[in-house]
């Protein structure tokens, strides 16, 4: 018999959650950019930094846009820090759905790896990256609940919306949502 998988929606920062992982919107080079990855990196300290360094340098300097890797989460209330490069919205035809896609998909995939069961997302590429916030919203949620019955591992899954329109608009499409398979909570 399977478990009962849950989504919550949540307007917090994302640093503060205790759960396995945190999904980092990262930059390509891992090293720390601006926003949500400024922030992850200086609160997880030098431990997780080192460990980006390390990856930065084996992958040649450069992960590819709907890529993931995963390090410690140092500092932070959670076990490990998924970095993942969300697409650069530019007018819409380069890709940039589908990266966005594989950026979710790809974390839940190297989470369910690390065996995690609990996986915080933030609102990927959304925000210097530009990336339009309802459709961004519409990626996030239709991936996520189109593959969390797939994943063994992991049990529950958190949207944190940092800022009040993230959050309204997730919460728009998550209460219109049923599906027997996931309970869905807003806070």
């Amino acid at each position: 018999m399977s478990l009962l998988k849950k989504i919550t929606l949540v307007q917090d920062d994302i640093t503060k959650f205790t759960v396995n992982a945190i999904v980092n919107s990262a930059n390509k080079s891992l090293l720390g950019g601006g926003g949500v990855d400024y922030i992850i990196h200086k609160k997880a300290g030098a431990e997780m930094q080192k460990e980006c360094r390390r990856i930065h340098d084996e992958i040649g300097g450069s992960l590819p846009n709907g890529h993931a890797v995963a390090t410690t989460a140092g500092n932070l209330p959670a076990q490990f820090i998924i970095h993942t490069v969300g697409p650069r919205w530019l007018d819409g035809s380069k890709n940039e759905a589908e990266d966005l896609c594989n950026a979710y998909l790809n974390s839940l995939v190297k989470a369910n790896d690390i065996l995690a069961k609990s996986i915080s997302f933030p609102n990927i590429s959304t925000g210097v990256y530009n990336y339009p916030k309802q459709e961004a919203a519409e990626i996030a949620i239709g991936t996520v609940l189109s593959s969390l019955p797939n994943f063994e591992h992991i049990e529950h899954v958190y949207f944190i919306c940092y800022d009040q329109e993230n959050y309204n608009i997730y919460k728009s499409i998550l209460t219109n949502l049923d599906d027997p398979k996931i309970q869905i909570n807003i806070i």
